[in-house]
């Protein structure tokens, strides 16, 4: 039988002969599936060494013996909870096997010898005991039951005859409703049966009406119950669902269909076998459900070996479209790893349905290696009411693809939209992202607050007070996440409009020439692509000005022009993401709120987490932070003030970088309400997102408007240290040639140099407190001393150990330790040692008038009689109660001391409570609070200045990563069993020494400049930075000074580790090195070396004195 495809068109469906257009990548719209590539030529290129793909994608038709292998793609990760030590490739499992021609395609039939006998009994059950139904009627209601349902035979096996009397009863009992209400098409079966072990769910559906069908409300309560229990130890089931596909009542409509769901809790072969214990591929039989196995075809259970062998050597789902031709009847197999995703089936269910496609039968299965395989099957007559008049080829290739877009967020607050089919599933996605860009970088302040900025007196800590009141109630009242969401869903047309614009823009492969739909409440007429037209963004501004009824509307609705025309590239058009992540060109940020312009600006959204990525430099780096929220207040705050955080951080992280190559740069996550527990893969998701924008896509090439090759260095932060050795090896997993240097901060057996073990930043901030007290002439001994961060903290660990003063107060995460006679030093270094919370601290060790209150406390009563009410709200202002003579904060949430509360560290007279105050914590203390303290008498070391040590360290921890090639990396920086190489322990030596060299270098320069100038000592410090970083990027920019080859190797010496040198050769070196970066170091150096020395003078020829010296020094 010649090879045939069913087609659609607006009189039917009717097979034609196959016809497939020669070469077209498949490309994804809303509303067209564009021409698929050829089997054949995909294998052509998989055997060619194409980069496998993350989302696989299966493809192939069940035919006869000596068919071809079916292909499929495949990104690689690493399997979850492997050892994450070793730096090894995981290899693809290869191809799939070839299948022969089965008389089983699926499932085995389930053959219950006694279901006629069982019949007539139901029959007999009817007429002579329940006598509900008239006897004329009985025998036709139980034949339509027990054929026309297309149940399993397995049904009728396990459940007793009472019940599925019972059954038809009720839906008999629906038709005489919906007969007395001349509704015949609407027929009200709903059935629900809950038991520990098992249930069963009926429902009466037209099943290709999304409006009307209630189906999907019993998926998410069967995805919700039985799928998506986070806890390991829970229990597994399997669940198949059946559609009659006949209907069950001779007098109603077409639209009376059945469907039945079947959940039985698993009884596996072997129950301990799970994914994280278990590093092999196993094999399925070892790790499936007793019933699957006994009801699987062979085909199948080769079929589910093969998704199972993928999905466990990567991330994302595993995708699969079957074929079998004699049958007309096509398998979509879709694996995940459970836990990945909540409400994935649902969420396909209803994706299968706006293209009006019933599956007559659904089986779920779950595997105790923690493997899920959903697994639908559609007849021919499936796709007479499909809302695609292309190829059923086109139209799974769209789903398969579309099904990568809903791993990445299968629910939205705008899903309504789509059920409802006034958006595509696609247009869906793209307005709930311009959504989340609306929420956190709108102008929400206006011309108003600009100008009142302008008039008051930022010198006046009153006023700035009030304008940061201003601030902070105008950022939250002005375009709320309500009145966002209610304008996108009042404008659908208008998100139509600019989803265009976004599809012609970063659409792959837009040249495709195949029809396109629309969403069927729009219009059922097909649409040339060609038809649709770029255009400009005054045109759009004034469609959305002449649409929108006020001006907030139109406000809003703009941004999506911004969105676009700022958009340079984005994964969204991939088969292959996880979450979606754009790259902007922020230059449309306003200047009122953000002072400072960025480079580059990077946004990820996924289900679990929103998150950014900002940059002030092309080469750049910083910590990614992972923000997690008590409660749905919480959540909300952070929520609003995310961006400015982050562009925050990366602004003092510019400032603090002021002695390395690397710019400032920062990343945030936060974790959305219902995933609180899902930090790691939140961050997963975020980075592996990133990497899609980094590295380029053999298959799919995204547009990218860039222009260039663009790197990242990242580095651990808050609640992200432990996960950084996961995006290294994802890196290198991922062939990213940059994978040594992508991360800092990992362990040692990988290569990085961990700052706790070394102290790196507490040296710096160590210098800083340690200068003070030797111009001052104090003994740290009979200093009295409070600390933020405890000792589970890096920077608050090492801060204990190399301390010598009284400490009085620590202050961590699990609550308040106070003393006034002196906190015990050996108990806090036994913390310290062991890395834990004070909560562990040893309560027998504190004087009568000490105190330890932890977080969970309420009600306690203190040593001096005052009573604690909540245990929480006490720790987060216990910073400001207590006297002493230096505070260090070595770890707290940004802004702990601002505007509003530093009075509260001033007595009645304004005399200050603490005299030094070394900002370890990154932006601990807002600006102007630290002015107030100033000029109270407080000397202050701002963060930029104070914790430096951390950043020195990772930038030539990077540094090393990229000279070394991979073999001499993994021989010379890489701890093997513990034994640190020769290399390695000169290097981290040579490291400590360059950190505390920079710290007095600026320390001295700040000191010196603070006597002369009467400057406060932040002042300082950010003139010093915006002075360093002026003059670095003025002199990367200049040509004439970088061209002068004798003069550029030598400054990079200079610049470059010795050990490094030694080891390498500086020739090597800079051959290995990208030439930015090198042009980075050379800059820096210059720079912050000139400042350091003559930020004093205003000699307009300082610099060229100081370039002069450096070239004599050449010759000599």
């Amino acid at each position: 039988m010649a090879a045939q495809f069913l087609r659609i068109s607006p009189k039917g469906s009717k097979f034609l002969p196959r016809r497939i257009t020669s070469g077209a990548n498949l490309c994804l719209h809303p509303r067209g599936i564009y021409s698929s590539l050829l089997l054949s030529q995909k294998n052509v290129l998989l055997n060619k060494g194409t980069r496998n793909f993350q989302c696989a994608s299966f493809s192939t038709e069940l035919r006869c013996r000596g068919e071809k292998n079916p292909i499929y793609h495949s990104r690689q990760f690493s399997v979850k909870g492997s050892s994450g030590n070793k730096l090894s490739d995981l290899n693809p499992q290869g191809n799939f096997p070839k299948y022969k021609d089965t008389e089983y395609f699926g499932y085995k039939p389930n053959v219950f010898t006694g279901k006629e006998e069982q019949k007539n009994k139901v029959i007999d059950c009817l007429r002579n005991e329940r006598k509900s139904i008239p006897d004329e009627s009985i025998e036709d209601e139980v034949y339509r039951f027990y054929d026309h349902l297309c149940l399993d035979d397995y049904y009728f096996q396990m459940e007793p005859m009472e019940l599925i009397a019972e059954h038809i009863e009720i839906i008999y009992a629906a038709k005489v409703a919906a007969r007395a209400s001349h509704a015949r098409e609407e027929l009200n079966i709903h059935v629900k049966n809950e038991n520990e072990d098992s249930a069963i769910y009926m429902d009466s559906a037209p099943v290709t009406q999304m409006e009307l069908d209630k189906s999907h409300e019993i998926e998410q309560s069967i995805s919700k119950r039985y799928l998506d229990n986070p806890n390991d130890d829970a229990p597994s089931f399997r669940i198949e669902s059946f559609t009659s596909t006949a209907n069950i009542d001779r007098a109603s409509t077409e639209n009376s269909n059945i469907s039945t769901f079947l959940v039985n809790k698993c009884n596996f072969v072997d129950p301990s076998d799970n994914l994280s214990s278990n590093q092999k591929i196993p094999k399925i039989a070892c790790v499936s459900d007793k019933t699957f196995l006994e009801k699987a075809s062979e085909h199948t259970i080769q079929t589910y070996q093969n998704i199972m062998d993928t999905v466990l050597t990567r991330f994302g789902p595993a995708v699969g479209v079957f074929k079998h031709q004699q049958r007309s009847e096509i398998r979509l197999v879709i694996g995940y790893r459970r836990g990945s995703i909540m409400r994935f089936y649902p969420s396909i269910s209803n994706l299968l349905r706006y293209y009006g496609l019933s599956s007559f039968r659904t089986y779920i299965e779950q595997f105790s290696n923690g493997v899920t395989i959903i697994c639908y099957n559609f007849k021919s007559d499936s796709f007479k009411n499909t809302a695609s008049s292309a190829s059923i080829e086109e139209l799974f290739g769209q789903i398969t693809k579309e099904a990568s877009l809903l791993y990445c967020m299968p629910h939205t607050d705008i899903d309504s939209m789509f059920t409802s089919s006034k958006l595509s599933i696609q247009e869906v996605a793209y307005a709930h992202c311009v959504r989340v860009f609306c929420e956190h970088v709108m102008n929400k302040l206006g011309s108003e607050y600009t100008s009142l900025s302008a008039i008051l007196d930022h010198s006046n800590h009153l006023h700035v007070e009030i304008l940061d009141t201003i601030k902070r109630r105008l950022s939250v009242l002005a375009f709320t996440r309500t009145k966002i969401h209610d304008t996108i869903v009042q404008y659908p047309h208008l998100v139509r409009m600019m989803f265009d614009q976004f599809y012609l823009q970063h659409s792959i492969g837009t040249g495709s020439t195949p029809r396109l739909h629309r969403a069927k409440t729009v219009s059922s007429v097909s649409l040339d692509p060609q038809s649709l037209v770029e255009l400009p963004n005054e045109k759009l501004v004034e469609t959305i000005q002449k649409t929108c009824v006020n001006d907030d509307d139109a406000t809003i609705m703009e941004m999506f022009v911004k969105f676009n025309s700022h958009l340079l590239k984005t994964n969204f058009f991939l088969t292959t993401k996880v979450a979606l992540s754009f790259r902007f060109d922020p230059s449309f940020l306003d200047q009122a709120q953000f002072k400072d312009p960025l480079y580059a600006m990077i946004m990820s959204v996924g289900n679990e987490f929103r998150g950014f990525h900002l940059r002030f430099r092309d080469v750049a780096r910083g910590g990614i932070r992972l923000i997690k929220s008590a409660n749905t207040e919480a959540l909300n705050l952070n929520a609003r003030g995310l961006f400015d955080e982050n562009y925050n951080l990366a602004n003092t992280q510019k400032l603090k970088n002021k002695d390395i190559p690397e710019g400032g740069a920062k990343g945030v996550i936060l974790l959305n309400s219902k995933y609180q527990d899902k930090p790691a893969l939140a961050f997963q998701k975020y980075i592996d997102s990133i990497i899609d924008l980094l590295i380029p896509n053999e298959q799919e090439k995204i547009v990218d408007k860039c222009g260039k090759q663009e790197i990242l260095f990242m580095g651990p932060d808050e609640n992200t240290a432990e996960l950084v050795n996961w995006a290294t090896i994802h890196a290198r997993n991922r062939k990213a040639p940059w994978w040594k240097s992508f991360f800092t901060g990992k362990s040692p057996n990988m290569g990085g140099i961990p700052h706790d073990k070394y102290g790196m930043t507490s040296l710096s901030v160590r210098r800083y407190v340690e200068g003070i007290y030797r111009k001052l002439n104090l003994d740290p001994t009979k200093l009295s001393k409070i600390q933020t961060g405890g000792p589970d903290g890096d920077l608050g660990s090492n801060e204990i150990k190399l301390s010598n003063e009284n400490y009085i107060a620590v202050i961590d995460g699990s609550g308040v330790l106070y003393d006034p006679a002196g906190l015990n030093k050996s108990e806090l270094l036994r913390l310290a040692n062991e890395r834990n919370m004070i909560d562990h601290f040893d309560a027998s060790k504190l004087s009568k008038e000490g105190y330890k209150v932890l977080v969970r406390d309420n009600n306690v009563k203190l040593p001096n009689g005052e009573v604690v009410n909540n245990g929480t709200t006490f720790r987060n202002t216990a910073h400001l109660r207590y006297k002493a003579d230096v505070f260090v904060p070595c770890g707290g949430r940004p802004g702990a001391i601002n505007i509003n509360n530093v009075d509260q560290l001033l007595n009645e007279n304004g005399k200050p409570k603490i005299k030094f105050l070394v900002e370890g914590a990154n932006l601990f203390v807002t600006q102007d609070a630290k002015t107030v303290l100033e000029k109270a008498g407080v000397v202050v070391i701002r963060d930029a200045s104070a914790n430096k040590g951390g950043v020195t360290s990772s930038s030539l921890e990077v540094l090393a990563s990229l000279s070394f090639d991979d073999a001499s990396f993994i021989e010379n920086m890489c701890v093997h069993d513990g034994k640190e190489p020769e290399f390695y322990r000169e290097y981290v030596n040579e490291l400590k020494e360059i950190i505390q060299k920079n710290a007095d270098l600026e320390f001295e320069c700040l000191w010196e400049n603070h006597k002369k100038q009467k400057l406060t000592f932040t002042s300082l410090s950010s003139k010093l930075s915006e002075m360093i970083v002026k003059l670095d990027n003025e002199i990367y920019n200049y040509e004439k000074l970088w061209s002068n080859k004798s003069f550029r190797e030598f400054i990079i010496a200079k610049a470059i580790p010795k050990t490094l040198q030694r080891k390498i050769g500086i020739d090597q070196v800079i051959e290995r090195v990208p030439d930015a970066y090198l042009r980075a170091i050379f800059s820096k150096y210059l720079a912050s070396r000139f400042v350091y020395r003559y930020a004093t003078t205003g000699d307009p020829f300082a610099f060229f004195d100081f370039i002069s010296n450096e070239l004599v020094k050449i010759d000599t």
